[in-house]
């Protein structure tokens, strides 16, 4: 897979001395911020941490206070309360010096509407030091039959395929995206999440916020659930599916199965049920041992199982269960 950073010399090494080593400190820090609106408090004492060379994906219902925190480590927005560090910077303080490190792909705006699309993506490169080739960025996101036009006449997707190639052009050390597969297509949404993936492999660091689950599952390597201006849980895909998570067994068979014999067999706590003819259903702790026990008790009862499922939360399962199944505003 080739990189999403073709072409030119590599970028230099931040100012003060040699790249940062990945792993030493966190690339976005965020302490007790807390952001007010009038009486309203959009970010409540919220506490964030971005590790080097990561995926990081922020979920969170609308209101919920993610976009205030992701701006806010942009540099867009003043913090009330809190300490906000990224790459070692004050977002507001240093923003000199931390915009040329960083890329920004909002979700809408930023972008003149006159503006040719090739034109726009040429002076954004003209603004840094070793920009990556615009040519071969342009190939690489399909982009080739959009340099003429307008960006107010693009599609959707084609106007959010310019703007994440206007957040990469300047070989960030660090990308902000704002719902980057928003309104894509299935080809362009997989071909976007191969990029992702590419700038991490290429060491640069990726935080993201998305509605889909699957998106953040798919690509994520850290998962932040932000709710009422706080974060509600922080970890990886596999963490936080498996904490809290109910196990489910599922398997089919001959109907009317001696379910009594097979409960004898499994931990006192196990449920079992026929939930249609020939479909069954265990609850309890699946584990590789329940699960060779309910395959044993098959073999010995002449059971053929034509299909034998473990079922675990997802990631949105664990979404609606922090931050509830009623709607936003």
């Amino acid at each position: 897979m080739r990189s999403v950073l073709p072409g030119g010399d590599p970028p230099p090494a931040h100012a003060g001395g040699a790249a940062r080593p990945p792993g030493q400190e966190p690339v976005v820090q965020v302490q007790g911020l807390v952001k007010r609106y009038g009486r309203k408090t959009a970010v409540d004492g919220l506490d964030l941490s971005v590790g080097a060379g990561t995926i990081t994906a922020i979920l969170g219902p609308n209101g919920a206070g993610k976009t205030t925190t992701v701006e806010t480590c942009e540099g867009y927005r003043r913090p009330d309360a809190g300490r906000v560090r990224v790459l070692g910077l004050d977002p507001v303080a240093d923003a000199a010096a931390l915009r040329p490190r960083i890329g920004v792909m909002l979700q809408s705006g930023g972008v003149y509407p006159g503006a040719r699309a090739e034109e726009m993506l040429r002076h954004i490169a003209k603004l840094h030091a070793h920009p990556v080739d615009v040519g071969s960025l342009i190939e690489r996101l399909g982009l080739g039959g959009c340099g003429p036009t307008a960006y107010r006449r693009l599609s959707g997707g084609q106007q959010q395929r310019l703007a994440l190639a206007m957040a990469v052009v300047g070989r960030p050390e660090l990308v902000f995206l704002d719902e980057p597969t928003a309104g894509l297509d299935p080809q362009a949404r997989h071909a976007t999440w191969d990029l992702v993936r590419e700038l991490r492999s290429d060491g640069v660091t990726v935080v993201l916020t998305t509605h889909y689950m699957d998106e953040a599952e798919q690509l994520a390597d850290d998962v932040a659930i932000i709710d009422g201006g706080k974060v509600a849980a922080q970890g990886s895909p596999e963490e936080l599916c498996r904490g809290g998570a109910e196990n489910t067994l599922r398997f089919t068979g001959r109907p009317a199965l001696d379910l009594a014999t097979l409960l004898k067999a499994l931990p006192a706590d196990t449920v079992a049920a026929e939930l249609t003819p020939g479909t069954y259903r265990v609850t309890g702790r699946v584990d590789p041992q329940l699960l060779a026990t309910v395959t044993s008790w098959c073999a010995q009862h002449g059971v053929m199982p034509d299909r034998i499922s473990v079922e675990r939360h997802t990631l949105e399962d664990v979404f609606l269960e922090l931050t509830g199944k009623e709607l936003r505003a």
